[in-house]
């Protein structure tokens, strides 16, 4: 990881009886494209709260470029940019007339400004629709002029709070076009969202909040070793004492009986089925039927979180 932009260290908050985080700690490097990830109710608005200066936490500290960071920072404030999940738009402006308000809080002004403006829109895809006011607009349209508010000051920190909620397929794939491109670009990009298979698609690194504590953090590959995979073989004329040569193959944690043969839970997949079909075919065994399961961030997802239901 390169140095980081962004440090988190055992930050606490509470509203009342109502413990929100309880001893977050998180390190962000400069040019990630990180994930985060939590239930409702985890926290995750919160700590984006406190992370982009809107709120201060209850303890802990927050390092932004090195600085102590806290909603005291106006100079840090305007290095950040947040695309919100509700949207941040006025709906009776126009989209040039947005983004020249939301430019002008972050001290843009003048030709720059208006130099931005014409970049931003070309990025999102809404240059003919500048001067139409932001209500006559497209769930997606709308989530487009979002993400644009968010980066029209040139943020090198850029926090998007599930920014394809209720958009069409073509207004999502755009979007993570874009996201990719700021990302490209240098800027640091911090993606929570519902939608986990955005996540994996776009994200190196990613943390899964619960509860207010930091539940896992480290990249795909790494978090998907936190469970096993699983491989089902429907088997004829195994002779006996073949589910104790299946649990000697290296790699194979575990032999169970299942349906017309056996279900095997192993470390990696691939080279295990390989030394299985190896074996049946030696030991002279018909290899009937195989099905697979491995681990995806959805269950990774699931079994650190649980399976209840959050409201």
């Amino acid at each position: 990881m390169t140095a980081p932009v962004l440090e988190v260290a055992d930050v606490r908050k509470r509203y009342g009886p109502t413990v929100a985080l309880d001893g977050v700690s998180l390190s962000i490097g400069g040019g990630e494209l990180f994930g985060l990830l939590g239930p409702n109710g985890a926290g995750k608005t919160t700590l984006i709260s406190i992370l982009t200066g809107l709120t201060d936490a209850d303890g802990g500290t927050v390092r932004l470029f090195g600085e102590p960071f806290g909603r005291g920072r106006r100079d840090l404030r305007r290095l950040v940019g947040i695309g919100t999940q509700d949207l941040s738009i006025y709906p009776d402006l126009t989209a040039r007339e947005n983004l020249r308000f939301f430019g002008k809080l972050y001290g843009v002004r003048g030709d720059d400004l208006a130099g931005r403006i014409e970049e931003v829109l070309s990025a999102v895809g809404l240059s003919d629709r500048g001067d139409d006011r932001a209500g006559t607009f497209s769930g997606g349209m709308k989530r487009r002029l979002n993400l644009a508010a968010a980066v029209v000051h040139r943020p090198k920190l850029v926090f998007l709070d599930e920014p394809t909620t209720g958009v069409d397929p073509q207004s999502r794939n755009h979007i993570y076009q874009q996201v990719r491109a700021l990302n490209a670009a240098g800027v640091t990009v911090v993606y929570t969202s519902h939608y986990l298979e955005e996540v994996e698609q776009l994200c190196r690194r990613i943390a899964i909040l619960d509860g207010g504590r930091v539940r896992a953090c480290d990249t795909l590959p790494d978090l998907l070793k936190t469970l096993d995979a699983s491989l089902r073989v429907a088997v004829a004329g195994a002779p006996p004492g073949f589910a104790a040569r299946l649990a000697a193959v290296d790699g194979v944690k575990s032999v169970a009986p299942a349906d017309n043969g056996f279900k095997l839970v192993v470390e990696d997949l691939p080279p295990v089925l390989a030394k299985v079909a190896a074996l049946c075919a030696a030991a002279g065994v018909e290899l009937a039927a195989v099905s697979t399961r491995e681990p995806t961030l959805e269950r990774v997802f699931l079994h650190l979180t649980g399976r209840g239901l959050r409201d």
